[in-house]
């Protein structure tokens, strides 16, 4: 017996973003950002291969 699925799924709510998306998210510019990351004011996670920006971390950093 098979059960039906259910139409509505839940959106994922997401823990990273890229960092063209961190970048707006922030109202910054990719350059920006990319100061930021090399002054040691926002963390970033490679994951498989892309540099992501945990949600956490811009959080943190707008809190300063």
């Amino acid at each position: 017996m098979t059960q039906a699925r259910n139409s509505e799924v839940a959106p994922i709510e997401r823990r990273a973003l890229r960092i063209n998306d961190a970048a707006a998210a922030l109202g910054v510019g990719r350059s920006t950002l990319y100061k930021l990351m090399s002054e040691g004011k926002l963390a970033t996670v490679k994951v498989a291969g892309r540099r992501l920006v945990p949600c956490d971390n811009m959080e943190a950093l707008l809190r300063e």
